[in-house]
């Protein structure tokens, strides 16, 4: 093996992930890495454990813990195997079981999301950060070397730390979804045809300067202190578009408070009217 390759890979799990891991992995492993799925025959999970020296988990969060109750169960990892998951929330507590068994231990999260296109996965992989935490340094850089060999970016991430990172990746990403279909949601209710359109030009500037400036980038109403203008909107909001309402005030309120903390007095005549109209 050299510093470009990998040894024998199995991979636990067939969705869009564990796809896009076997693909990505193969031009590196000894082999093409095996799969196994519950609704998948061969191989056997004893087989894949047996045969592999790295075993990723790359199944549902929920059902992680089962997974790792299975492989616990097929006694001492006498070959000291490195197992990781790609579960963003957890860190290697869950693999606890499998350290005591002998086994190196990491978490492994590449901080994307995956559509079932493990070809444009495994190019998105490429320079994109991945989430690592080891349950010891030597499990840390083997862990490293796999997301170098993807063409990641390796980032260290704790492991009490690693429920707040994936909720700020949830919020930053999950959220923005949501975000945007209420918005578009809204247009719809003011006669715009084609409100995705008209929204994609301001989004992609908004969220480019929110990355290079961080929160100097906001700009519009709440910023300039425009009480009319928000009374405005709450009042066509709940006329209109009220299912949007609570999102708006909600962010809205949240906008104030980092206003406040940036040192920029908020308007407290907007804060009492948003926190009324809740």
């Amino acid at each position: 093996m050299t510093d470009q390759t990998l040894p024998r890979i199995g991979i636990i799990g067939t969705g869009r992930v564990a796809r896009a891991l076997a693909l990505g992995l193969a031009p590196y492993a000894e082999g093409e890495p095996l799969m196994w799925g519950r609704s998948t025959a061969a191989p056997s999970l004893d087989a894949l454990v047996q045969a592999s020296d790295i075993i990723a988990i790359a199944v549902a969060d929920d059902a992680l813990a089962g997974v790792v109750a299975d492989l616990a169960s097929k006694g001492a990892f006498g070959h000291a195997p490195l197992v990781f998951h790609v579960s963003g929330s957890h860190g290697v507590g869950t693999l606890a079981a499998l350290a005591e068994k002998g086994a190196l231990t990491a978490a492994i999260h590449p901080a994307m999301t995956f559509t079932g296109d493990p070809a444009g996965e495994v190019r998105r992989m490429i320079g994109a950060r991945f989430a690592v935490t080891g349950s010891s340094e030597n499990a840390s850089a083997r862990a490293r070397h796999i997301v170098q060999l993807l063409g990641g970016l390796p980032v260290t991430v704790a492991e009490e730390h690693r429920a707040l990172y994936h909720a700020a990746l949830c919020h930053g990403a999950n959220h923005l979804v949501t975000l945007l279909a209420g918005s578009a949601q809204a247009l719809r209710a003011a006669g715009v045809a084609e409100p995705e359109a008209l929204l994609a030009p301001l989004v992609r500037a908004a969220l480019e300067n929110a990355l290079a400036k961080g929160f100097a980038a906001l700009s519009g109403p709440l910023m300039r202190g425009d009480g009319e203008t928000i009374h405005h909107h709450l009042a066509a909001m709940d006329k209109d578009a009220p299912d949007l309402s609570p999102a708006y005030r909600a962010m809205a309120l949240a906008t104030l408070d980092a206003l406040e903390r940036s040192g920029r007095p908020a308007a407290e005549r907007i804060r009492r009217e948003l926190d009324a109209a809740g």
